[in-house]
């Protein structure tokens, strides 16, 4: 790990450790897990529009002639 400092306003810490007490767990450990969960609720996409263009993005490997045999391959399993 890495250490840091970061300046808080004293309601917030005033919070996170209210929350370190009920959750039985340090301080430190709370701002982690809430970092976490932030981050990586700032980076899903925001509209579908992201998401659609995000799943573009994954490369399916198909047969070459799923076009013309796509009943086939969907029903014939």
């Amino acid at each position: 790990m890495i250490r840091t400092q970061v300046y808080l306003p004293k309601s917030l810490y005033q919070t996170i450790t209210t929350v370190a007490k009920q959750e039985k767990k340090p301080a430190a450990q709370v701002i982690r897990d809430l970092l976490t969960s932030g981050l990586a609720q700032k980076q899903r996409p925001s509209t579908i529009g992201q998401a659609l263009l995000k799943l573009t993005n994954i490369h399916v490997h198909a047969p070459e002639d799923t076009s013309q045999k796509i009943d086939e391959y969907l029903y014939n399993a």
